[in-house]
């Protein structure tokens, strides 16, 4: 077993996607990722990882999805084939239940939402990097949702702007077994410092000095 540790002044959390429509029940997308993630209890192990985060008060950051909204992307002349399903099946529907954070992971007073990404990357054309650098944040502690398309490419965005990356494997879901492979054992290995479960990720985290006292 590897040895994780953390500093304080420059680890964050970074929470992908935890919408209604992917971990609740009666969401859009939950069916389809259902038995990888019970199995691995992901939700479970995100709200683990992220109640750790609180308590040991590092900073937590949110990167969504686009919401859809009526008339997204009919005047663009490419669209990438994940974007064409989204906007099909109108994921994530801005002002509905689905394109809402399921309640057990709305941002607390502090936590920094940034803007929503459009394809897959939290990365690309939003603000998260400048959201990041704003707080010192180098190492990159990362969960949600799906491993092989939005984990996989923020991770690997991230590896590109200089983040050390952790990501907790069993805090992750995908739509089969298959692919939950290729995105942890095959693509991340390769982007990722750490790949490693939940329970290893608390334990360094409640293992770091403890915050100092207010002067």
């Amino acid at each position: 077993m590897m040895h994780l540790s953390y500093e304080r002044a420059t680890t964050g959390l970074l929470v992908v996607d935890p919408y209604n429509d992917f971990i609740s029940e009666g969401g859009k997308i939950w069916p389809r990722i259902k038995e990888v993630a019970e199995t691995n209890n992901c939700v479970s192990h995100m709200e683990q990882v992220l109640n750790t985060a609180r308590q040991v008060k590092i900073p937590v950051f949110f990167a969504m999805h686009h919401r859809y909204r009526e008339g997204d992307y009919e005047n663009w002349k490419y669209i990438a084939p994940i974007q064409r399903l989204a906007w099909n099946r109108r994921s994530f529907e801005y002002g509905t239940w689905g394109g809402e954070f399921k309640a057990e992971f709305v941002p607390a007073s502090g936590e920094i939402v940034a803007s929503e990404h459009w394809c897959s990357s939290g990365f690309a054309n939003t603000d998260l990097d400048l959201q990041l650098k704003r707080q010192g944040i180098h190492k990159l502690i990362v969960i949600g949702l799906i491993a092989h398309t939005c984990i996989e490419a923020t991770v690997r965005f991230a590896a590109e702007l200089g983040y050390d990356v952790t990501v907790a494997k069993d805090a992750v879901a995908d739509y089969s077994d298959e692919m939950m492979h290729a995105a942890l054992v095959i693509n991340m290995p390769n982007y990722a410092s750490a790949i490693v479960t939940t329970e290893q990720i608390v334990a360094a985290l409640t293992s770091m000095e403890p915050v100092a006292p207010a002067a």
